[in-house]
């Protein structure tokens, strides 16, 4: 299995060290997206499904939600990689997390549908990380006006997942 150094400090975003920092410094990262992968799709389908499309209180994301929106948040990561991983310099502009869900529409997909796309999209992204050498990893763009290296980009997506499953633990179970 492919060993990904943890990113240094300059190579994110100050604020993304509260994903980031949820993983051990022992590059296996690849063997964390799976296992989190695993681990989320267990711990998903633990929960009843009326409290899947049921928000915690008002105004707040329900679970299918947030399993989206860690998914398009994988993807959204997962290409700006691949970007800064081919060398690509140009700018990449930010998305709005809060306008992506309504639009979403999770509440109304079946658990198992939402948690077949995360598998599809946490393969590919594996598959992705596996490919890079490390000259592809540690290269650096900007995204959301910060920069990030194409390893920390790896780190991101499965510290923003352990980040939401932490949340749902703290406000469903």
């Amino acid at each position: 299995m492919k060993l990904i150094a943890k990113p240094s400090e300059g190579e994110f975003a100050p604020y993304t060290s509260m994903y980031i920092d949820l993983l051990p410094d022992d590059l296996q990262i690849i063997k964390h997206l799976q296992e989190n992968l695993i681990n989320t799709t267990q711990f998903a389908r633990s929960f009843p499904e009326e409290k899947l499309g049921t928000p915690h209180k008002k105004g707040e994301w329900t679970i299918k939600e947030i399993l989206v929106h860690i998914i398009d948040d994988e993807r959204i990561y997962c290409y700006r990689a691949l970007r800064f991983a081919r060398n690509d310099s140009t700018i990449l502009p930010g998305f709005e997390q809060d306008d992506y869900v309504p639009f979403s529409r999770a509440n109304s997909r079946e658990l198992e549908d939402i948690l077949e796309e995360f598998s599809a999209v946490r393969m590919a992204t594996i598959a992705f990380f596996n490919s890079l050498d490390h000259e592809s990893l540690t290269r650096k763009g900007v995204g959301s006006g910060n920069s990030m290296s194409v390893r920390a980009a790896a780190y991101h997506i499965a510290g923003h997942e352990l980040h939401h499953v932490n949340s749902i633990k703290e406000n469903y179970s």
